[in-house]
């Protein structure tokens, strides 16, 4: 991390404080500071100690990774380790991640950072991707590019607007929880591609979950979603990788499943 660009510590305050519409007096009364101090703090009249960086920074929900960020620029070193997930020391988290993938079949199921990129699937997957343009599943993949684009599954989800505009809200809290620049770039991309007749900003939802109705040569796949995530986490790799898990959404789906994976 270079320090000389670093922004300072006040104005990162600010702008987390802001992200999350919080006023200083809701802040100081949520972290057990005074408002005067907070103020001092934002302005760069006063500085912060470790514990309170950590404790603004648990209040306000921020990532490990810009946690970061907030104490390099208050003075102190980084406290959250970011690993690659081949390292020895993250052995046990990966092994429970690919466990959870290869249970889950024959129904599909992926692991994403969080930039989306695909991190590991199991064998129910590729069937799903089978008529999307090469160029979108060589690596790095990057899951929602794959769904959306034009030469990727787009042209066989079959409830195209409805998923796109779920796809889309989760991207645009993603970057309003991280004001992550990667994400906020992707989310422009995606609005981007050419957007079913029926598309709106909105989409009514008329059910409990958004499915996900795929057309493929076996028949209609209908399938729901759901993201898991590590509890407390305190490495940076593992706080921001989540498992995808579709389960399917009537029997004729979990039959065509059945004989499409297991056979």
């Amino acid at each position: 991390m270079n320090t000389a660009t670093l922004t300072p510590f006040g104005a990162q305050l600010r702008e987390w404080r802001q992200r999350r519409r919080l006023s200083q007096l809701d802040l100081a009364g949520d972290a057990d500071v005074s408002t005067r101090h907070l103020s001092f703090v934002e302005t760069g009249r006063a500085m912060p100690s470790r514990e309170m960086v950590l404790r603004l920074a648990d209040r306000l929900e921020v990532p490990l990774r810009e946690r970061n960020r907030l104490l390099t620029a208050a003075g102190f070193a980084p406290m959250y380790a970011e690993r690659s997930l081949d390292d020895p020391a993250l052995t046990a988290a990966r092994e429970a991640v690919e466990l959870v993938l290869k249970g889950h079949e024959p129904y599909p199921a992926l692991a994403v950072d969080r930039h989306w990129s695909l991190v590991s699937y199991n064998r129910a997957v590729l069937p799903l991707l089978a008529d999307v343009a090469p160029a979108l599943i060589l690596p790095p993949i990057n899951v929602l590019r794959l769904s959306l684009h034009p030469q990727g599954l787009a042209p066989r989800i079959i409830n195209l607007a409805q998923w796109r505009a779920h796809l889309l809200a989760r991207v645009r809290q993603q970057v309003l929880v991280s004001a992550d620049p990667v994400l906020a770039a992707l989310a422009d991309e995606l609005r981007a591609y050419p957007a079913p007749p029926d598309a709106s900003h909105e989409v009514v939802e008329a059910s409990v979950v958004v499915p996900l109705l795929l057309r493929t040569p076996a028949g209609t796949l209908s399938f729901i979603s759901t993201t898991t995530v590590f509890g407390t986490p305190v490495d940076v790799t593992l706080s921001e990788l989540a498992l995808e898990t579709f389960f399917p959404a009537d029997a004729a789906t979990a039959a065509l499943l059945h004989a499409v994976t297991l056979r």
